[in-house]
């Protein structure tokens, strides 16, 4: 209740003159628009139809509510997780707090411990949780996506090709039938980069990382000076920080280079148009090595190697950070470096591993064969650009157990190639001009007037928002338009089924595995399996 008053007594009381408030003055026939314009800085359009204004305060009620519900959950979470962690928890009674855990803080970014707090009596009936500065434990996750970091294609002038078109690789030769690229290393086999002679090789002692130089490559004249390091380096680690949710091909934000002595850290969104002339040439020979999956280690990641062979533990809350951020700060620069920093002595402990092995797998090739074939497959790939076909719509995450009727699918078709056309132009990721969480409610509901739209997208998805009509005229047409959707629909369900089909005879193996492991089978044992089976 007092959160309610709060938020009236914040709001201003306006009132905006209505023409038939004043009819007897005839000077004042255009009062209300001009008033509406002096006071809300615009003018408002007044709803005629009832079902808009519902609709329209609909959507305002379910904003304020959710506003509301997400910040009294964020307001319990945090008292908890202080409490839980032992650390000291006191009172704040501010509408300030209330605005930042809704990422609505005003006066821009404040310091929260060297805040002086203007206590409010409106909230006094929440408590809010607040780090104290000698609690220690886990960092909370960085957040993937910080909406105030300008886009790096913006910031730095990066073009890019996102026509529907096939990527175009501009220094490779074609085939003779034009059909296909010819990859480089197409004139050479795996067996040009088998080495056996190392066996009597040891190791390299681990680098610690604390001793190691270290140098961030922000000036086309380091690069250069990393050029040169390479040149005359027999082997260096590799890693790539990558960004797609705000472009529509992803953006390469740093790449991380460890030699045996160096580590280095290249700020490719700085450097863009130079990485390519600089660093091609050495690129073109393939050093990084993956044995992982081979050994049978459990997890094919960087994280499990640098734990079973470094003893270091990664730390996890910069693994999908928002590596667009710039300036970096030390801690994401130190997870970058980790990245490569131990990869050169890991890869030699693999190695020593594969050639001390059996040399026996399941391709009966001996292991270190099959690594270097498993990396020369890996690095005779090219890059391949996501294309907008007519089938393209059939593949969205979710829509084989959507159940949806013709006119439903009809309007996943539209919003997914409206929503690829948008992307392209303003070289969005498609997520981010709509998920498909949300393309898919859209089509389950498929609205046909503007309020019902906005209740569904509530304010998270700008493009959406600044195309009402446009996404409004293709649902409406989407929907007069299904004759053509009848065997897409057709081929939906049939795959649904064999999918169906294809997990009932996995539970029935697994069962069947359990049962033999158990021993002979109990009456009700058959029956369960039985019935699973049907």
């Amino acid at each position: 209740m007092r959160a309610t008053q709060a938020l009236m007594s914040s709001t201003p009381e306006t009132h905006v003159p209505d023409s038939q408030d004043i009819p007897v003055v005839p000077p004042a026939a255009g009062v209300d628009d001009r008033s509406s314009t002096s006071l809300l800085g615009k003018q408002v359009i007044f709803l005629e139809d009832s079902e808009e204004v519902y609709d329209w305060l609909a959507n305002v009620n379910d904003e304020v509510i959710e506003r509301c519900d997400v910040s009294v959950d964020e307001f319990h979470r945090r008292r908890k997780k202080e409490g839980e962690g032992g650390g000291a928890v006191r009172s704040i009674y501010s509408e300030d707090e209330f605005l930042f855990v809704y990422r609505k803080k005003e006066g821009g970014s404040r310091n929260m411990e060297n805040e002086d707090w203007h206590y409010s009596s409106a909230l006094t009936s929440v408590n809010v949780a607040s780090r104290d500065k000698k609690t220690t434990g886990p960092k909370p996750r960085q957040p993937f996506h910080i909406p105030t970091i300008p886009r790096p294609q913006d910031e730095y002038k990066i073009m890019v090709n996102n026509s529907n078109q096939p990527f175009e690789h501009v220094r490779l030769r074609r085939s003779e039938d034009e059909s296909r690229y010819i990859h480089p290393l197409e004139e050479l086999s795996v067996y040009d980069f088998v080495d056996r002679n190392i066996r009597d090789v040891e190791p390299d002692k681990l680098p610690p990382l604390e001793t190691t130089p270290f140098k961030l490559v922000e000036e086309v004249k380091d690069l250069k000076e990393l050029t040169v390091k390479l040149e005359n380096v027999d082997e260096f680690a590799v890693d790539l920080e990558h960004n797609r949710y705000r472009s529509f091909q992803g953006t390469t934000c740093l790449m991380q280079i460890s030699t045996r002595s160096e580590d280095y850290v290249v700020d490719t969104l700085k450097l863009w148009v130079h990485i390519g002339p600089h660093l091609r040439e050495v690129f073109e020979d393939p050093s990084k090595k993956k044995a992982s999956r081979v050994l049978q280690l459990g997890r094919n990641s960087l994280e499990y190697l640098l734990h079973h062979f470094c003893g270091v533990t990664a730390k996890k809350e910069y693994q999908n950070a928002d590596w667009r951020l710039r300036p970096l700060p030390d801690e994401m620069l130190r997870y970058a470096r980790e990245d490569t920093h131990y990869l050169l002595h890991i890869y030699d402990l693999m190695r020593t591993n594969l050639l001390s092995a059996p040399a026996a797998s399941e391709s009966g090739v001996d292991l270190l064969l099959e690594v270097y074939n498993r990396s020369y497959d890996i690095c005779m790939q090219l890059y391949e650009k996501r294309l907008l076909t007519d089938t393209s719509y059939l593949h969205i995450y979710g829509l084989g157990e959507a159940d949806f009727n013709l006119q439903q699918l009809a309007v996943v078709a539209g919003l997914c190639d409206w929503r690829d056309v948008v992307a392209r132009t303003e070289d969005e990721s498609i997520g981010y001009i709509l998920p498909n969480k949300a393309l898919l409610e859209i089509a389950r509901q498929m609205p046909v007037i503007a309020g019902k739209l906005q209740r569904l997208v509530r304010s998270k998805h700008p493009y959406v928002e600044r195309n009402i009509g446009t996404v409004l005229n293709i649902i409406k047409s989407s929907i007069q338009n299904v004759a053509a959707f009848e065997s897409a629909l057709e081929q939906l369900k049939k795959g649904l089924l064999e999918r169906a089909s294809d997990k009932n005879e996995e539970v029935i193996a697994d069962v069947s595995e359990s049962l033999r492991t158990m021993g002979a089978p109990t009456r009700v044992q058959n029956a369960y399996a039985e019935t699973i089976g049907k």
